[in-house]
């Protein structure tokens, strides 16, 4: 075995380690943390982070581009498009739920990094799941595609940084059940 080999299996450990400490501190405290809190989220040293992403911009950019590729990645395995479409929504919402801090990151950071690929990757396919299902009539369709869409990324970037942390099949269950059903109560009102 080459020495190349080892050393680039320790760069690529180091490289994630970076991206996920840096997704999960930004996905919490927002745009205020830090090169040294990031480095110590990744348990390395600042100067180690700097190696391998010379600035805040290149971190956060990396992030984004691996973030939107995971995405892309998770809704194509997913086949929303072959289903139907609540069963869609539930499957698109899992596969963001399993992407996590880094699409909490993306969804933050879309207008910033790439939008283009954000818009073809994440949104498009989300409108046109809305879409189909508002044609069938099994979505309603007076909120547009492009709200609902909205709507639904915001809400799985709501309950994934919420306090207390759900499980992913709860998370799940709650981001679905809440977007198709509402937070309305069904029945007769108590008294």
């Amino acid at each position: 075995m080459s020495e190349s080999a080892p050393r680039q299996t320790l760069q690529q450990r180091v490289s994630a380690a970076i991206l996920e400490g840096a997704a999960q501190l930004f996905a919490v405290e927002g745009e205020q943390a830090s090169m040294n809190d990031v480095a110590e989220a990744a348990g390395v040293a600042r100067a180690t982070v700097y190696r391998y992403f010379p600035s805040r911009e290149a971190l956060l950019g990396e992030l984004a581009r691996a973030a939107v590729d995971e995405v892309d990645t998770r809704l194509a395995s997913a086949r929303i498009d072959e289903v139907a479409p609540e069963e869609g929504i539930a499957r698109a919402v899992r596969a963001l739920v399993d992407v996590g801090d880094s699409f909490v990151l993306l969804a933050r950071q879309r207008r910033r990094s790439d939008p283009d690929r954000f818009e073809s990757r994440l949104t498009q396919p989300l409108r046109s799941l809305f879409e189909r299902g508002q044609a069938g009539g099994d979505i309603r369709e007076d909120i547009t595609s492009a709200r609902l869409t909205e709507s639904l990324i915001g809400l799985i970037v709501g309950v994934l940084t919420s306090t207390p942390a759900l499980g992913k099949e709860d998370m799940t269950a709650t981001i679905t059940g809440l977007f198709l059903d509402g937070a309305r109560a069904r029945g007769p009102r108590r008294r």
